[in-house]
């Protein structure tokens, strides 16, 4: 756990010192059950939406496409909703996400375990996996249940 731990500090701190302001995205992605998709990275602990950094010259919405893609195999076809923006303060002072909803995707890729991440799962809101981040649960919550939304991831 040390190790992972490390890895993520090296992360960020190669981010921040790279940007002056970090931005990531997350993808809202369902099934036709209803189940919400989460994956679970090789570096850090946890279950996550899916999504990843917005690169220089990137737009935000072809990063969510890029990340969902790259990270579960998934192609996003054209409705892709942008839900809220929140300011990350676990990752820094100076990072933001982009929570994006999915409509509707296509299985581009079978999904198979890499250097980056794990696994993949569809998951019943009420049933999500053990290690599923607060941050991932409460924007379920938010965008499920009706919780008021937060400003912050």
């Amino acid at each position: 756990m040390a190790i992972k731990h490390i890895i993520r500090s090296a992360f960020h701190f190669y981010f921040l010192m790279k940007r002056s302001m970090t931005l990531g995205v997350r993808l809202l992605v369902e099934n036709e059950k209803g189940e919400v998709l989460l994956v679970r990275h090789t570096y850090v602990d946890g279950w996550y939406l899916p999504g990843g950094g917005v690169e220089r010259g990137e737009t935000a919405e072809a990063a969510a496409r890029k990340e969902l893609l790259e990270e579960t195999g998934f192609k996003v076809g054209e409705n892709l909703i942008l839900l809220g923006v929140y300011k990350n303060l676990s990752a820094s002072k100076r990072d933001h996400v982009l929570l994006f909803r999915v409509l509707d995707w296509t299985e581009a890729v079978k999904f198979s375990s890499n250097k980056e991440i794990a696994e993949i799962g569809f998951f019943a809101r009420d049933a999500l996996p053990k290690g599923t981040t607060a941050a991932t649960s409460r924007r379920l919550r938010e965008y499920f249940d009706g919780e008021e939304q937060s400003e912050y991831w």
